[in-house]
């Protein structure tokens, strides 16, 4: 489980931009902060039971992930090939961040080293399937994803090899 107070510094940098915005809409029209609360309420009923499985699902996966399959395939001594391997899961886990953070996260509660983790979230982020299929392809053209995914390749497990070189991982 995730360590820290409830309230951490991400939490007061969110509350005072919230806050802000609030004051900033008041001054602009006083109805204006309702509607932005009403909508902001109805985005919490929509990702609420999403976030719920979310968190759901990263308990069963740190109880159901064998640490020994975590240490020999995500471990901190793995090297190269734990690197590749996370950048490939990076490349294939679906959806948005709350699968790929509660996956992080029961990798790294079962062991994964931090160089892993570094090329799992950096491959996701670039070569996320479900953004390039649903976004990138249709909009942008699949040209335009093959060069972009073809220049951008080696930087998951490079940034993992950075981790391990100065991070001591």
């Amino acid at each position: 489980m995730p360590r820290g107070a409830i309230i951490d510094a991400s939490s007061v940098i969110m509350i005072s931009f919230a806050v802000v915005l609030t004051v900033i809409a008041y001054f602009k029209d006083p109805g204006l902060p309702w509607i932005g609360a009403r909508n902001g309420f109805a985005l919490i009923w929509f990702i609420l039971p999403r976030l719920i499985a979310a968190m759901l699902l990263t308990g069963m996966l740190q109880v159901l992930i064998p640490q020994e399959l975590v240490s020999r395939h995500f471990g901190r001594e793995t090297g190269f090939t734990g690197l590749v391997i996370a950048t490939v899961a990076g490349m294939v886990t679906p959806g948005g961040p709350m699968v790929s953070v509660p996956f992080m996260v029961a990798l790294s509660n079962s062991g994964a080293g931090m160089s892993v983790l570094v090329a799992y979230i950096t491959s996701w982020s670039l070569f996320g399937i479900h953004r390039i299929i649903a976004w990138e392809g249709p909009l942008m053209g699949w040209h335009f994803v093959f060069v972009r995914s073809l220049a951008s390749l080696a930087f998951p497990v490079l940034a993992g090899w950075l981790v391990k070189l100065f991070y001591h991982d």
